[in-house]
């Protein structure tokens, strides 16, 4: 079977296909405030899931706790069917789970390659990495070519160069360059398109489509309607801190979406 047709099949949840992130009951309080309440979430394998909302939603909340940005009071989140605690975000992504945030995380005065490998550096083999911690400058320049190359962003000629130096659409070329060759399991990217211009914008959209066909699930959150509705194989909307449906970009319309999504509409009945 090929990618694309686990990709139709993961449009809606199959009995005894298991999602490969989940959470359920998710609480989150700030005083009197609910982020989260009882929030659930299911990413089924090799799809792209859109996470939509208003602000205020929760939805920043409810990836906050999938990334380990945030620690929720109560729920359970399960990771290939088996429940997992991230304390930080370091603990999401040793267990394969990466983020593209929405201000892309990078440094603009290292160069692309030191950005790729940013808190995860390589060490020298044998006593020059253990005992001097000598980078492997050459190893790391030699795999970030190679992640750039599969990606199709060699219009990066010099992997050397300073992010300062590249355009938006490159920088966030970098930031999903890093997320795909270090997430074994899940990417996350949250407001990917949103600082960008239109063809910088269509080149982000193709480079999902590309993780996503390496068999890398995806979880996007955006307010970008057309974007979501092009690239989702399904719709998670979330509102007043729950997820209150999930629907197929081909069986609703935007204006059905955000209806749904402001309370204008009645949410269906959930996907089975």
């Amino acid at each position: 079977m090929s990618l694309d047709q686990v990709s139709n099949l993961t449009a809606t949840p199959i009995a005894g296909v298991q999602p490969i992130l989940s959470a359920s009951g998710l609480v989150k309080r700030y005083g009197k405030v609910v982020a989260l309440d009882n929030a659930d979430f299911e990413l089924m394998p090799g799809e792209i899931l859109a996470v939509i909302g208003d602000n205020g939603a929760g939805k920043t909340s409810l990836i906050k706790a999938l990334c380990g940005a945030m620690i929720p009071d109560a729920g359970v989140i399960k990771l290939d069917g088996s429940p997992i605690s991230f304390r930080s975000p370091m603990d999401a992504r040793l267990a394969g789970i990466e983020t593209v945030y929405q201000n892309l995380a990078l440094s603009p005065a290292l160069s692309i390659a030191d950005n790729l490998f940013l808190g995860r550096e390589m060490r020298k083999p044998g006593p020059l990495g253990s005992i001097f911690r000598l980078l492997d400058r050459s190893g790391m320049n030699r795999i970030a070519r190679a992640k750039l190359s599969e990606l199709g962003l060699m219009t990066i000629q010099n992997i050397n160069q300073s992010v300062e130096t590249l355009s938006g659409g490159q920088r966030q070329g970098v930031a999903v360059a890093r997320a795909a060759a270090f997430g074994s399991k899940v990417v996350i990217m949250d407001e990917p398109t949103a600082a960008l211009g239109v063809k910088e914008s269509r080149r982000v959209l193709e480079l999902m489509l590309d993780v996503k066909r390496r068999g890398m699930p995806i979880v996007l959150i955006s307010h970008n309607m057309p974007h979501v509705f092009e690239v989702a194989d399904r719709i998670h909307i979330h509102r007043l801190g729950k997820r209150i449906a999930v629907i197929r970009p081909k069986d609703y319309t935007m204006s059905d979406a955000v209806a749904i999504m402001t309370g204008a509409m009645a949410p269906p009945l959930m996907l089975e």
